[in-house]
């Protein structure tokens, strides 16, 4: 009994002492997944710091967009083109979506918009599988100008490698969570998106649109989550199945706050690492597959502590 309890809670800390190099390049890949799990919920904060309605829809956004540019790109366009028009895709998504669902469903509960989300996520799998079928598909990394390749750093008597395309994403993701963090905090149209989320009636009796609102939140969103799928989609094929990783979006989300963009980051930076870390540390103890929950247990750990999350508002209600 003594020899399992050492080797689950001590062995694990002295491999990291006898392998330090290997102890930095697991945190580099914890480092790297936690940037690019903040991406994806990003486009979740968005919508709800917004709407104050959790977008289900988020996660085939992120598909959606990516399958478009992959796409238009095997159609013969050039890789600008097809980037740019894909932006327009996601333009008139946005558009579409404050016409036919945000305008007719204003001041309705939550309960209500949540639907909503869900049954914009079905249409766009369904719409989206009969354009682009339900096959893989490559993201040409090359063609978009990503970086490819690997570097190889000396540390602590041994090496690390680090990869062209991580090191990409996880510059590209603390760019675009530091300019939206000032744009709500600091611009005239941040403020009036937090006033919208708040009350719409307020909103609106101080002039602010709905309708330029939430085209431009959405429209945001979709850029997020286009950014999202051509990282996630360079790391492994283009499909369907990558919704699934917009889950991780919850436990970032927990621990961070929901309205939070900066709690995004550092929640998606405990979530990355954290799977890590367990995952090769005490993963091949408990049968490997530890990723696929790991998240979900330190978020619950989390909510016990902190049930606002690290950064979320604190909600004050008379009894």
């Amino acid at each position: 009994m003594l020899d399992i309890l050492h080797k689950i809670f001590v062995g694990p800390f002295i491999e990291m002492s006898h392998a330090p190099d290997l102890l930095v390049q697991v945190l580099w890949e914890g480092f790297v997944s936690g940037t690019l799990y903040a991406l994806i919920a990003l486009g979740f904060v968005l919508i709800y710091k917004a709407s104050s309605v959790f977008n289900f829809a988020q996660g085939i956004m992120v598909v959606f967009s990516a399958l478009t540019l992959v796409g238009l790109i095997e159609m013969g366009l050039p890789a600008w083109l097809a980037l740019l028009m894909t932006v327009g895709v996601m333009y008139v998504l946005a558009v579409s979506v404050e016409r036919t669902i945000l305008l007719p469903l204003v001041n309705q509960s939550q309960s209500t918009m949540i639907m909503a989300t869900i049954g914009l996520s079905s249409f766009l799998i369904g719409f989206g599988g009969f354009i682009f079928g339900g096959e893989p598909k490559s993201m040409p990394v090359a063609l978009l100008g990503i970086p490819t390749g690997s570097m190889q750093f000396s540390v602590f008597n041994g090496h690390i490698n680090i990869q062209n395309l991580d090191l990409a994403a996880a510059v590209m993701a603390l760019v675009m969570v530091t300019t939206l963090g000032i744009f709500f905090s600091k611009t005239r149209i941040g403020r009036a998106l937090r006033a919208v989320a708040d009350d719409h009636q307020a909103a609106l009796s101080v002039g602010i649109t709905l309708k330029q609102i939430w085209v431009i939140v959405w429209f945001t969103a979709g850029i997020v989550g286009l950014t999202t799928g051509i990282f996630w989609g360079a790391r492994s094929d283009v499909s369907f199945s990558l919704q699934i990783i917009a889950l991780k979006a919850l436990p970032v989300l927990i621990l961070g706050g929901f309205t939070s963009i900066p709690g995004v980051f550092i929640g998606g930076l405990i979530i990355g690492i954290g799977e890590q870390l367990f995952e090769y540390y005490w993963g091949v103890q408990m049968g490997g597959g530890t990723q696929g929950w790991v998240a979900y247990m330190i978020a619950l750990l989390f909510l016990w502590v902190m049930p606002q999350g690290l950064f979320g508002e604190k909600i004050i209600e008379r009894i």
